[in-house]
């Protein structure tokens, strides 16, 4: 590689973990650098982050990925931002000290509050405006929640002296100096503040959530130069040319530029996001209509499923009930034996999204027998993810009228081959796994170099798309029929398990 090697640099902020990686023009990683940060629960149904500890994290990994990629010659032209959505930070204008810890998307702190205006009766006019559901993952109820609970906070929000932002908002914030307080479309459209009709912020939304415009980010496009990184942070004086949320970023990543193409992240949850192009289709089996992104004025839609435990299952069994030491040892278990022996489940240890949008769901084991064994538990989690995204598919395919000709994964759930060979007996689809599964951060990457002309237009970024494996189905559908009725059994009997105001 030459000493003038063009390259762009993402940053991607997990749920989990930061993570920082350099690509090169031909979409190859030169370099890669991960730090994962602390997760905060302090109490049932709650969880947090510690935005500093993001922001150092991040750092961190810059400066590591920097290190090496100066080693193989890569000069860094521009960097593209994605990160977890929702997850709400509000903090001090002058200081730019956090005035609380950042709620994460996984919070359900504020079911209540969500329940208390669908009573009102204004959900309707909510998913009109927003496309979105009255639920706590969204980032509105959050905002209130902090400006309700940290003395003094509302005031100071109401005479200007306080930001809020979702994670790409807070990133800029402190790479610029604090000079730049943006976000783009896509995770505007996630905050059930946006308007996707108008493009901006909505009075009525703020309104009903009491969330002051003073505090709202500027919202931009998906792909432009929004500022530099400030003098005596790295990289100096690069531009910061594209953002877009997690999953947002992974259908560009996937190259997934035409209506009716879809993409699944199987990452801490399982997102999945079909194109709709230039139309903004409402959905009637409550599935999410969300921004893709925004590019040289022209904004496009998606429809989206969103399940909030997925990889966070896997993570669950390794690391709480300790049944095994690593997802590949999960994976082997798994496939050793030939199903789950009726061991279902429901893995609602944040309630359950897309299509139920239950808050008060818990999580849930059923099936068992004395001969129920390691392996098939570790088999019923990997198929609990699947049966979650069959579920979306099944609304997306009435939603949008279009039945899903082939299912393109990523994340890091999608190495799992039993998984993704459950997925494609489910679906009855191909289930296509790329080269590159680190399509969220190539996404932000792709978005940034069309922004500084790394790449030239989408077709430049279709040519590199590139398939690893395709799985297809191996068994009838009438031979999953079974599978799935059991599973719907036992989603009913994970629903409604808490109750409000418990």
């Amino acid at each position: 590689m030459s000493t003038q090697t063009p390259c762009i640099l993402a940053i991607d902020q997990g749920t989990t973990s930061c993570r920082s990686i350099i690509f090169d023009r031909s979409g190859v990683v030169v370099a890669v650098a991960q730090k994962e940060f602390t997760q905060i629960y302090p109490q049932p149904g709650w969880v947090e982050h510690d935005p500093l500890e993001i922001w150092a994290a991040q750092k961190a990994t810059v400066a590591e990925v920097l290190s090496k990629a100066r080693a193989c010659g890569a000069q860094v032209t521009g960097i593209g931002v994605t990160n977890q959505r929702e997850t709400t930070v509000i903090w001090e204008r002058a200081t730019g000290r956090p005035v609380h810890n950042a709620i994460v998307w996984q919070d359900r702190r504020t079911a209540d509050e969500c329940a208390r205006l669908k009573t009102a009766g204004v959900e309707p006019e909510v998913a009109e405006r927003t496309g979105l559901r009255l639920d706590p993952y969204f980032s509105g109820t959050k905002v209130c929640w902090i400006l309700d609970h940290v003395p003094g906070a509302r005031a100071q929000a109401e005479a200007g002296k306080l930001c809020f932002g979702t994670i790409d908002s807070w990133l800029i914030w402190q790479l610029t100096g604090g000079r730049v307080h943006v976000t783009d479309a896509s995770n505007a459209s996630r905050t059930l503040l946006f308007n996707l009709r108008t493009g901006s912020w909505d009075d009525r939304m703020l309104d009903l959530l009491r969330v002051p415009r003073a505090i709202l980010p500027e919202v931009r496009s998906s792909s432009e130069i929004y500022g530099k990184v400030e003098a005596g942070l790295q990289p100096e004086g690069v531009p910061i040319a594209g953002i877009a949320g997690d999953q947002q970023a992974a259908l560009f990543g996937q190259a997934c530029f035409r209506p009716g193409m879809a993409k699944n992240t199987y990452g801490t949850g399982c997102f999945m996001l079909m194109n709709t192009g230039d139309k903004a289709v409402p959905s009637s089996h409550n599935l999410l209509t969300t921004v893709a992104w925004k590019i040289g004025g022209k904004t496009e839609y998606a429809l989206e499923g969103s399940v909030f435990i997925a990889g966070a299952a896997i993570q669950w069994l390794r690391d709480e009930l300790k049944l095994v030491n690593s997802a590949a040892e999960l994976d082997e278990l798994a496939a050793s034996v030939p199903d789950s022996g009726g061991a279902i489940l429901v893995p609602a240890f944040a309630g359950l999204g897309a299509p139920h949008w239950d808050p008060y769901a818990r999580g849930t084991l059923l099936g068992l027998t004395r001969g129920t064994g390691r392996a098939h538990l570790c088999r019923a989690v990997l198929e609990s993810i699947a049966f979650q995204v069959g579920d979306l598919v099944t609304c997306m395919e009435k939603d949008s009228g279009v039945a899903l000709k082939e299912l393109r994964v990523d994340g890091g759930a999608a190495r799992s081959a039993p998984m993704m060979q459950f997925q494609a007996d489910l679906l009855g689809v191909p289930v296509v796994r790329p080269k590159n599964i680190e399509t969220t951060a190539m996404g932000a990457a792709y978005l940034a170099g069309l922004a500084v002309g790394l790449w030239t237009d989408r077709d430049d970024i279709s040519r590199q798309w590139a398939m690893q494996k395709t799985f297809t189905a191996s068994r009838p559908a009438s031979a999953m029929a079974p599978l799935r009725r059991n599973w719907e059994r036992a989603l009913e009997r994970a629903m409604k398990w808490e109750t409000s105001g418990s």
